[in-house]
């Protein structure tokens, strides 16, 4: 096998930027347990933003808002709304990853440099991807602060539901781009693809979509690319890429031990679901044959289910987590299956298009 050209770790952090991230992280504390653990902004020396790391696992977010109008966050926003701006790779050698990359052609958005305080000193540069999103590579060896240079801790607890590491991120991208895009992991970062859905196999009456699923080197880091296909109307691809006015972020799927003491905490927390319909449950057990789980609580929770050669798994979609319809969250378990809940498409397209139907963007 051959070495790794670009060798990561796993996702550092994903960092959104948001019109307000005082109020944004005490929604996600509220509203999916996460803790507050560091901080940057105007007290820690930072003029331009002000930034707050949220944790639970081994899930970081970091919600940034601009504290002027201009310094290119605003005008991110204005097009944009809320969304991911980065995800960030924890890697062994920032300056190494960084010229690998470049060599294969990726664009330049931040050339590597030192940012250090008391704690110590990291290594940071970033890359483009699609859209406006960046990917950062960040390595660090003695650095023992609460996130990174220029973030000062701040502890607020949070009722932690059980999410543990990030299972996949999501990336849509315009009719015709899904190839390209599938091509960059694979050239630039040495991504392989793992799983590959046509037209026909996500589709409805309504719409389709197309999905590459890739892969880094140590199957620690997954990208699902998704482009719209052609269909009788708009499919959510379409709505997505409407709203956020370009290629970005479509969903995190953040993984779970337990889904449904998870399900049952983030719905008690005012967390919107997709409605699964009741009929989805009645032909279940025939097709997914015998689960752990109690089936009555499944159908309750409108989990959905997934089996395959492997094992089965389960998940669960929210709303879009702002007045956009743009950026959402699944919730994920994993029992064997490697999968991204292949028999559970029609169901969850559906879904889909009926709050796209109530927004008036089917």
């Amino acid at each position: 096998m051959s070495e790794d050209p670009v060798p990561l770790k796993a996702i550092h952090h994903v960092e959104l930027w948001v019109g307000n991230a005082k109020q944004a992280a005490f929604y996600y504390r509220q509203a999916f347990g996460f803790s507050q653990v560091a901080y940057a902004g105007l007290e820690t020396g930072v003029r331009d933003r002000a930034s707050y790391v949220l944790r639970q696992g081994r899930v970081r977010l970091v919600l940034s808002t601009p504290l002027g109008g201009d310094n290119g966050m605003s005008s991110h926003l204005a097009r944009h709304g809320d969304g991911v701006r980065d995800i960030a790779f924890h890697v062994g050698d920032t300056d190494a990853c960084f010229a690998a990359t470049v060599e294969r052609g990726a664009k330049v958005a931040s050339e590597p440099q030192t940012l250090s305080d008391e704690h110590g000193s990291v290594r940071h540069a970033a890359i483009h991807t699609y859209g406006d999103t960046l990917h950062s590579f960040i390595s660090y060896d003695d650095y023992d602060g609460p996130f990174l240079p220029g973030y000062r801790a701040a502890a607020i607890a949070g009722d932690s539901v059980g999410l543990r590491f990030v299972d996949h991120i999501v990336g849509n991208v315009e009719l015709g781009k899904m190839d390209e895009w599938a091509g960059f992991y694979a050239s630039v970062l040495g991504f392989s693809q793992q799983q590959h859905f046509s037209d026909e196999d996500i589709s409805t009456e309504y719409s389709a979509l197309m999905s590459k699923v890739m892969e880094s080197d140590n199957g620690r880091i997954k990208f699902p690319l998704n482009e719209p296909a052609e269909g009788r109307r708009k499919s959510q691809i379409e709505e997505y890429l409407d709203f956020y006015d370009g290629p970005g972020v479509q969903h995190i799927a953040l993984l779970t031990d337990d889904i449904i003491k998870a399900i049952e905490k983030l719905r008690a927390n005012g967390v919107e679901f997709l409605h699964v319909p009741d009929d989805y449950y009645d032909t279940l057990q025939k097709r997914v044959g015998a689960i752990d789980e109690d089936m009555a609580e499944i159908r309750r929770l409108h989990i959905l289910v997934d089996r395959d050669d492997e094992g089965y798994l389960l998940q669960l979609f929210t709303k879009p987590v702002e007045d956009r319809p743009t950026l959402f969250y699944e919730v994920i378990q994993r029992k064997g299956s490697r999968g991204f809940g292949y028999g559970n498409f029609k169901a969850l397209f559906e879904a889909i298009e009926l709050e796209q139907a109530a927004r008036g963007n089917l």
